[in-house]
C-alpha cells in the first residue's frame, strides 16, 4: 500500500538540461593557428601529437600526445607525492601493462610541461623506468593554476589544499597587477591562504579546529597578491598566537586527566564567537579579537568530563608530514 503524500507537499519533477556542447563531428575541425604552432613546439621538445580536437562539453581546444618523461615536471606549488599512492599506481600499471589516464599538462616558454593533475601517475611511470607518457596539453598556460579543480587522482586533505594555494599564491606573487581576489576560483576559499602560511609555520598546525571559524570571517582581498599576502601573514601570526594559548590550555586539561580527541576541538569551539549564530559572517579582525579575550579568561579548572563529551564531534588531529 502507498504511503499518502503529506498534505500540501509536492514532488518536484527533474527538468531535463538543455543539450549543450559540441557534436562528435563538431570536435574534429582544422585547427587555429596557434594550436598548430603549438603542435609544432610539441614536436620540436621530442613529443608526438596524436590529435588535435575540440573538447565536446566547451569546445575548447586541447591536443592528445605523448611526451617525453623527461620533459614534464609537476607545477612547483602543489603538494608533494604520496609514496603509498606511487606505489599502489605503480602496482597497477605493472599489472595491467597499460596506462590508460592520461595526464594532464600545459607548456612552459622553456619547453618543460607543468602538471597541474598527474604527478602520482607521473611518478609511478618514472618509477616503472617509462620513456614516455600519454597527455592532454593544455593551450591555455594559466590552467596550470586550476589544480585543485582538476586533481582528481588523490583527495587532498586540508594541509595538503591549503599548502598549495599559498605555494599557487607565492608564484602568482610575481604578475604584475595580479589582485588576490582574480583568483578566487583557483584558491577555492579564503581560509586556505591563512591556513596555508601556518602550516609553512608549523608543520603539525591542528588547521581543523580552526577551519570552520575561518571560513566564516575569510575573505579575498582586492589588493595586488604582494600586499595580500604581507596582510595574510599578519593574520597566521594572529591565529598561531592563538593556537599557543589554545595548546597551554590542551596541556592543562590533559594534566587534570582529562584524555579524549576532542580537547582541541572542544576548546575552540568555546573560543568561538560565531558557535551560536548559525550561517552569521562577521570581520576577521573583530573575530580574532574576541578569540583573544575568551582565551585568556578560560579556566580550565572549570571543565568537567562530561563538558567535553556533550560536545561530541570528529576529533581534529594535528597534521603534519
Amino acid at each position: 500500500m502507498a504511503t499518502p503524500r503529506a498534505k500540501g507537499s509536492r514532488r518536484k519533477s527533474k527538468v531535463a538540461p538543455e543539450p549543450r556542447g559540441l557534436t562528435p563531428a563538431a570536435t574534429r575541425t582544422a585547427p587555429p593557428a596557434e594550436v598548430v604552432e603549438l603542435a609544432e613546439q610539441v614536436e620540436a621538445d621530442g613529443g608526438a601529437v596524436l590529435a588535435t580536437y575540440r573538447e565536446p562539453f566547451g569546445g575548447r581546444w586541447l591536443l592528445f600526445a605523448v611526451l617525453p618523461v623527461d620533459r614534464i615536471t609537476p607545477t612547483p606549488f602543489q603538494r608533494d607525492v604520496s609514496p603509498a599512492h606511487v606505489a599502489r599506481l605503480q602496482a597497477v600499471i605493472e599489472k595491467i601493462g597499460r596506462f590508460l589516464d592520461p595526464i594532464i599538462v600545459v607548456r612552459r616558454p622553456d619547453g618543460i610541461y607543468w602538471t597541474p593533475n598527474g604527478n602520482h601517475r607521473l611518478s609511478a611511470v618514472r618509477a616503472l623506468g617509462g620513456r614516455s607518457v600519454p597527455v592532454l596539453l593544455l593551450p591555455e598556460a594559466e590552467m596550470a593554476y586550476t589544480i585543485l579543480a582538476l586533481n582528481t587522482e588523490k583527495a587532498h586533505n586540508l594541509r595538503e589544499k591549503s599548502l598549495e594555494v599559498i605555494r599557487m599564491a607565492r608564484d602568482l606573487a610575481a604578475v604584475d597587477g595580479a589582485e588576490e581576489k582574480q583568483f578566487a576560483f583557483a584558491f577555492e576559499e579564503p581560509a586556505y591562504l591563512t591556513l596555508g602560511i601556518c602550516y609553512e609555520r608549523r608543520g603539525r598546525f591542528a588547521g581543523g579546529a580552526y577551519h570552520p571559524i575561518l571560513r566564516r570571517v575569510d575573505e579575498f582581498h582586492p589588493l595586488p597578491i604582494p600586499r595580500a599576502l604581507s596582510e595574510r601573514e599578519e593574520r597566521a601570526e594572529r591565529l598561531l598566537a592563538i593556537d599557543d594559548q589554545v595548546n597551554e590550555i590542551v596541556a592543562a586539561l590533559k594534566e587534570r586527566g582529562m584524555v579524549s580527541p576532542y580537547l582541541k576541538a572542544f576548546v575552540v569551539a568555546r573560543l568561538n564567537p560565531l558557535r551560536f549564530q548559525r550561517g552569521a559572517t562577521a570581520e576577521f579582525d573583530s573575530t580574532l579579537d574576541k578569540m583573544s579575550a575568551a582565551v585568556k579568561r578560560f579556566d580550565p579548572a572549570r571543565v568537567k568530563q562530561g563538558d567535553i563529551a556533550r560536545a561530541g564531534g570528529p576529533p581534529v588531529a594535528e597534521e603534519g608530514p
